[in-house]
This record gives structure tokens, C-alpha cells and sequence, in this order.
């Protein structure tokens, strides 16, 4: 577990290998996941209409944020990246930015630690 406040700024995240993912030219960003199940795959042989991949897109806040998970910003980083384009939209800036990664790492594994 987390000691304090420092360690959490501190986190550094990536985005997970296997994840694909598109941005388009306002810089939204898609997530794409394969569905590859073999029900899937059984389905997509009878003719049913099933798509090779879900896709999921994040809002304004959400892409900005994925957008700057490289594998060497910090959590401080990204929220101080954060508050300088957003500002006071940004508030509770540490609160909604943490649960928005944890989030995207524990439920969806969109993103993972480096450093823990």
C-alpha cells in the first residue's frame, strides 16, 4: 500500500503493450479491443454481425490525460500538464485525475505502473 501523498504523485504509468488505440485530429482517443472470444469467432462464421473490435472513446479530459501517459511523467506531471491547459475545469484536479487512472488501470487495463 501507499505511504502518503508523495508516493501517489509520484507514480509513473505506461500504456499497457497489447492496448490499441486511435486519436483522431482533435486528439480524442479510442480505445480498440479485439473480440477475439471463440464465441465470438463462432458467431462471425454463422454470418451474425459482430465487430472485430469495441470501442470505447474517451472525453476531452480523459484523451488529454492518456495522451501524456509515456512511461516517464509522474502523476504530479500529468496533473500539473493538466491544470496549465484546463485550469480551474481541471478542480479537484489530484482527486479526479487518481481515480481516473485507477480506473483505466485496474478495471479496464488500459495502463499499467512502472515503478511499484
Amino acid at each position: 500500500m501507499l505511504n502518503n501523498n508523495e508516493d501517489v504523485l509520484n507514480i509513473v504509468f505506461k500504456i499497457s503493450d497489447n492496448l490499441e488505440y486511435e486519436v483522431d485530429k482533435e486528439g480524442i482517443v479510442t480505445i480498440l479491443e479485439k473480440q477475439d472470444h471463440k464465441v465470438q469467432k463462432f458467431f462471425r462464421k454463422l454470418k451474425f454481425r459482430i465487430p472485430e473490435y469495441k470501442k470505447t472513446s474517451l472525453d476531452e479530459y480523459g484523451s488529454y490525460i492518456f495522451l501524456q501517459i509515456d512511461g516517464r511523467k509522474t502523476v504530479k506531471d500529468i496533473g500539473e500538464n493538466l491544470e496549465a491547459k484546463y485550469g480551474d475545469e481541471a478542480h479537484p484536479l489530484y482527486e479526479r485525475l487518481l481515480l481516473f487512472l485507477n480506473h483505466i488501470d485496474v478495471n479496464c487495463h488500459y495502463i499499467e505502473k512502472t515503478n511499484f
